[in-house]
């Protein structure tokens, strides 16, 4: 059981719409000895000999993992970790929104609202928050500091799950425009990776008076039309097209399955903790930016952080169900070029990497395009300090 610090009223939607309640997070020791015991029991795969990532998730990496989560985790750590900053939930279009919400000690600081995606959480934000709200204490000058939203998707994670059709990028981008205002920010600034790009990008398109600028660490664009889509390309972009393609043929199997049929791949996932362990452990191998071992940039205990909370919560169904929403068959919504300052951060090992050229063809208001020398898709887990130092560039004293 997980309890909220106020009541377990706040799971309820009894709570008014306009409410704003006060939330912690406490993991009962039931919660931990079931998941103990089920781990212990787990029935493993066999594994081709001579084979480690090829077919998927390594057995001997996740073997690691799920005994390290089974009798080594600190549960009490992991509370700590996830009640490092204020946190709030309020309910939004019948459905519990959970955010941490952190604002700075300086007086002109500027909200910024940091969109997660799948399979992350508000956690991989734990490093950069620090950073951006008191950012005298972190190397940086007073001018740069800003007030953080970080809301949970809906269906992710404390947020979820969802109990009704249609929370695709639109509706949660609405939602999250309507916790805005009912925070007092009027007009902010918006940040976002994976699903986060996607609804940063619907958020500006949707309430551009309201979004003073955008940025972003996905960028995924086709080539313009009636061009040749590789001419004049350098080799570090045709590089990073190639990687693309790489992705696309080799990555994309969870992609079919959580858009077309994620409820049957969801049984698995919610009864055995190896196997949620194993899908998205798989995720943070191939799309970090590590030299082949994960812990090159990624502790055990911050993976296992994020897949504690799809855990303890139970929400990898309804988490998954936000690709059949947006891009599953006969679904598409994706939106339109926004009016608003729009920035790119060029991860190097991003899932997706296409030209400068495309881009500034499909967002007319790309301002800001930056290489940076490391990290991949979970960047401000990755690489926090240069995540902070990319927000503090793109956004800099921009008013709102």
């Amino acid at each position: 059981m997980i309890i909220g610090s106020s009541s377990d009223e706040c799971y309820g939607l009894g709570v008014p719409d306009t409410e704003i309640v006060p939330f912690q997070v406490q993991v009962a020791d039931d919660v931990i000895t079931d998941l103990r015991d089920r781990l212990a029991r787990t029935r493993w795969p066999d594994q081709l000999a001579d084979t480690a990532w090829e077919y998927g998730t390594d057995l001997t990496c996740t073997q690691r993992l799920c005994e390290y989560w089974r009798t080594g985790y600190d549960w009490r750590r992991f509370e700590e970790a996830c009640n490092r900053f204020a946190q709030y939930r309020t309910v939004i279009d019948d459905q519990l929104i959970h955010f941490v919400h952190v604002r700075s000690p300086v007086v002109t600081a500027r909200p910024l609202l940091l969109i997660h995606g799948w399979p992350g959480s508000i956690l991989e934000f734990s490093e950069v928050i620090g950073p951006l709200t008191d950012p005298a204490a972190h190397g940086g000058q007073a001018e740069e500091a800003f007030h953080v939203i970080a809301p949970s998707l809906p269906g992710y994670g404390f947020s979820g799950p969802t109990s009704d059709r249609g929370w695709n990028n639109v509706r949660i981008a609405q939602a999250f425009g309507e916790l805005m205002e009912r925070l007092g920010y009027r007009r902010f600034f918006a940040q976002g990776g994976d699903w986060g790009a996607l609804i940063t990008l619907t958020l500006a398109d949707l309430f551009s008076e309201r979004v003073a600028a955008a940025h972003i660490n996905l960028l995924a664009v086709p080539p313009p039309a009636g061009t040749d889509s590789t001419e004049e390309l350098t080799e570090d972009e045709l590089a990073g097209l190639g990687a693309t393609r790489n992705f696309q043929t080799f990555e994309t199997g969870y992609q079919a399955i959580q858009s077309t049929k994620p409820q049957t791949l969801a049984y698995g996932l919610t009864d055995s903790p190896a196997g949620l362990a194993a899908w998205i452990l798989e995720k943070f191998h191939s799309w970090s930016d590590n030299k082949g071992q994960l812990d090159d940039v990624l502790t055990m205990d911050q993976i296992l952080d994020d897949i504690s909370i799809y855990w303890i919560t139970g929400t990898i169904n309804s988490s998954m169900r936000l690709y059949a929403e947006t891009i599953g068959p006969a679904r598409s919504s994706l939106p339109g070029a926004p009016a608003v300052p729009l920035g790119h951060s060029a991860f190097p090992a991003e899932i997706m990497r296409v030209p400068r050229s495309w881009a500034e063809h499909a967002y007319p208001t790309l301002c800001y395009w930056q290489p940076v020398p490391r990290g991949g898709h979970f960047a401000a887990m990755e690489q926090p300090q240069i995540f902070v130092d990319e927000i503090r560039t793109f956004f800099g004293r921009r008013a709102l």
